[in-house]
């Protein structure tokens, strides 16, 4: 029995809320055209009392005599324009979906492009510092022989490499050293 009355009081509250949504529809055309004619505005606060009393139940009334009445007979229409939408919203995110792939997909090569350019410039950088120890050291890796890249990724970076190192030779001043070659003693004439 609970469960009954529960379900009338929100019947009651769902037919309300429907009217006045279609009455707040047809409101802002009304103000506009309607808001000179005299006692306007406390016409639109009675009917929306009426609409709202359990006394009078107008909100029952319109529900039953008119919206029912229309939405039961393009029904059909409706659930039609509701499946259509809903297959028409279903190609749009799968289309907007493929392009947001796509331009992720483009900035993610572009970003390895450039990590790859500064990566191959760093490779510079370390076999420059290694060659400068006095003491003839190498640093040794922990990694497996196996776990190493394979050499097309070497080949790739030594190609896009090519550019940075020539003009790293450019900017770097060459310093070129003589090396003095030792005259040998005179000879004196102090030969015994």
């Amino acid at each position: 029995m609970v469960s009954w009355i529960i379900s009338r009081i929100v019947v009651k509250w769902m037919m309300y809320w429907i009217v006045f949504a279609l009455f707040s529809t047809a409101e802002t055309v009304t103000d506009m055209v309607l808001s000179w004619f005299p006692f306007y505005f406390e016409l639109k606060i009675a009917f929306v009392i009426w609409l709202l009393s359990p006394y009078t139940k107008g909100s029952s009334v319109l529900y039953r005599k008119f919206v029912h009445p229309t939405l039961s007979n393009k029904e059909r229409e409706i659930d039609d324009y509701i499946t259509q939408a809903k297959d028409k919203s279903y190609e749009t995110m799968m289309r907007f979906g493929k392009r947001g792939l796509n331009i992720a997909a483009t900035a993610a090569v572009t970003a390895a492009t450039k990590d790859l350019t500064m990566i191959s410039g760093d490779d510079e950088l370390g076999l420059h510092a290694t060659e400068g120890r006095s003491d003839g050291r190498t640093e040794q890796s922990d990694e497996d022989p196996a776990e190493k890249p394979p050499k097309r990724a070497a080949a790739a970076t030594a190609k896009v490499a090519k550019k940075p190192a020539a003009i790293k030779t450019e900017t770097q001043p060459k310093v070129v050293k003589k090396q003095t070659k030792k005259k040998p003693p005179p000879a004196s004439a102090e030969t015994p």
